[in-house]
């Protein structure tokens, strides 16, 4: 025992002969022990273990009215463990025996001389130092065991041990997800053996060779299709399990999702990108692409519904590449009439037609440099999608009356909300112009795949009208805010802008409330609770039934005969002609100036 252990320890004296409290106080304190207390009796000592708990405590076993055992034993029951010494005279020894049965360290026959008490009180502290330094060493133990199983549960990959039988002894939380996933009736594997699927293969086959070679396999991947279809690249990796590295225990299983491994840039989740609002999982990867492809001066095929944001995408794909200090010329296919579209875009020569005044140079030479935007791509006709694969083909075109060809360096990036491929198949897309745009496909998800990203563009948007009107409108209220995530969004990211500028224009409080939102999306039957989706489906609102196909249509039909027989079929209604068509109400407008229907 050192010194400074001598002056921290507490010793507590306890005997009902004061003669004895003041002999053994003065050996302790001579000793070094500066720490020492004296009690006359139970109550005392216990009151004394209150204020100060003990590391040693000297009772004699024969106290006026009470006995040192019964101390003993309410030490005990508080928790108190420090060592107790009883002292005895010769004629109580029997109960002396009986103290160190309750739990005594040991005990002093009387008389007690200095070197005696001494001895014994190292004896007893050097006893407590040691079940101190255990108590420590099983705290920090426990404290280190509970560490590293939080460690292992929060891993994000799939961990398992097995013993040597290849029996699982222990999984983390993602494990478990992936077998109760995979296994049938939801029931845990309890061995190897019963771990179905690719991923469970794999993990046999390895399990068994670190058993044959007590040797480590290395990281390698596998290709596993998960329940629903979906493909994984997985790494995995086995390990022995060895104690002091000689102990075989058993074996341990490493498995990681590589499929999408995100780049040193991409790590981090982004509420913004490039005019984007939004923080879903399907807009982050929408980022990323953006990012990639955007580097890549390639050709680009941007599809989603309406209102999604393809203009967006295609500027930031602009804005990603190196051509981003170059213009980016934006053209609206669907808005230009099929005999003025090729003069936009490939420019004319002076008298090359009627009204041909001058020169005009085309779209596609003022993009020079930079990215030409096609927006509407799907709308085009016949001759002028041969046009525009030859100058894909050959970066070259001849302006309207020009015969030398003009050859350009253009990035061309295309956009539509049309099932190209249905075109293709009917015959109203060329096959080859298809397969030339879409050398990158950028595919944007509507509105109703990601919800959780609505409130987001909802608060956005406030805030936008909110400094644009000078509104005092500090939020939307709980109930708007759901009807919001619950509607369906047909018009998508526009729709919401929409209605949430409509919503700011009507609020005259600080919290744009139900009432000021459109009564499709307040009556929306997607806009209730789960409660009332549960109940019997009534007659669905005419706004929400399905449009009654195009009387009489056929694909003979040329795009301006199906919109006037649409128009006549919706008797002149704009919405119910687009819904029958199966295209936006913008696009309607647009391809009416076009073929010069009037309203």
């Amino acid at each position: 025992m050192i010194d400074n252990d001598k002056k921290q320890a507490h010793i507590l004296i306890v005997d009902d002969e004061e003669s004895i409290r003041m002999t053994f106080e003065i050996f302790l304190v001579r000793a070094g022990y500066q720490n020492v207390s004296t009690a006359t009796n139970i109550s005392e000592a216990l009151a004394a273990v209150e204020k100060q708990k003990p590391d040693l405590v000297i009772s004699d076993i024969v106290l006026v009215g009470e006995s040192g055992t019964e101390l003993l034993r309410r030490l005990r029951e508080m928790n108190i463990n420090c060592p107790v010494v009883m002292v005895t005279g010769f004629p109580n020894l029997e109960s002396a025996a009986k103290a160190v049965r309750l739990g005594a360290f040991d005990y002093i026959p009387k008389p007690v001389n200095k070197d005696t008490l001494l001895h014994f009180t190292r004896q007893a502290l050097n006893h407590r130092w040691l079940q101190k330094e255990k108590e420590r060493l099983i705290t920090e133990n426990e404290q280190y065991r509970k560490y590293l199983e939080a460690v292992f549960r929060s891993v994000q990959d799939c961990i398992v041990t097995v013993d040597p039988e290849l029996s699982i002894v222990q999984v983390n939380d993602t494990a478990r997800q992936c077998m109760l996933a995979a296994a049938p009736e939801g029931k845990l594997p309890t061995s190897l053996y019963e771990v179905s699927g690719p991923l469970g293969k794999a993990c046999l086959e390895d399990a068994k060779k670190v058993l044959e070679t007590r040797k480590e396999v290395r990281e390698h991947r596998i290709e596993c299709q998960f329940h629903g279809g979906e493909l994984k690249v997985l790494s995995l990796n086995a390990a022995p399990i060895q104690v002091n590295g000689h102990s075989f225990t058993g074996i341990v299983l490493v498995a990681r999702d590589i499929t999408n491994t995100p780049s040193p840039d991409s790590g981090k989740q982004r509420d913004y990108f490039h005019g984007y609002v939004g923080h879903s999982q399907a807009m982050q990867e929408v980022y990323n692409l953006i990012e990639n492809v955007g580097r890549v001066d390639t050709t680009v095929l941007i599809t989603g519904e309406s209102g999604t944001g393809k203009e967006l995408a295609a500027e930031a794909l602009h804005a990603e590449s190196l051509r981003r200090d170059k213009p980016l010329i934006k053209v609206d296919c669907a808005s230009i009439p099929e005999d003025i579209l090729e003069s936009e875009l490939f420019g004319h020569r002076r008298g090359s037609f009627t009204g041909a005044e001058k020169n005009r140079q085309g779209r596609i030479l003022q993009a020079e440099g930079g990215t030409l935007f096609l927006d509407e791509i799907g709308d085009i006709s016949p001759r002028m999608q041969l046009r525009l694969l030859r100058f894909l083909q050959e970066r070259t075109f001849y302006p309207v009356g020009q015969d030398q060809p003009v050859q350009v360096d253009v990035r061309v990036i295309a956009a539509t909300n049309a099932d190209l491929r249905e075109k293709v198949a009917l015959g109203e897309f060329r096959e080859d112009l298809y397969y030339r745009l879409r050398v990158i496909e950028i595919n944007l998800p509507p509105l109703r795949a990601r919800k959780e990203g609505i409130p987001v563009l909802a608060n956005h948007f406030l805030k936008s009208f909110q400094e644009k009107l000078g509104h005092n409108i500090s939020g939307i209220s709980d109930q708007a805010m759901e009807a919001l995530v619950h509607y369906s969004w047909p018009g998508n990211v526009r729709e919401l802008k929409h209605v949430i500028e409509r919503g700011c224009v009507l609020c005259t409080g600080q919290t744009l409330a139900l009432e000021h939102l459109p009564e499709e999306i307040r009556n929306s039957e997607a806009s209730l609770p789960l409660t009332a989706l549960e109940k019997p489906a009534a007659t669905p609102s005419p706004q929400h039934q399905e449009p009654e196909p195009l009387k009489n249509a056929t694909t003979s039909m040329s795009p301006e005969e199906k919109i006037r027989a649409a128009l006549t079929q919706a008797g002149g209604n704009k919405s119910k002609a687009a819904r029958l068509l199966g295209i936006d109400r913008s696009t309607l407008y647009r391809r009416m100036r076009r073929y010069n229907i009037s309203d």
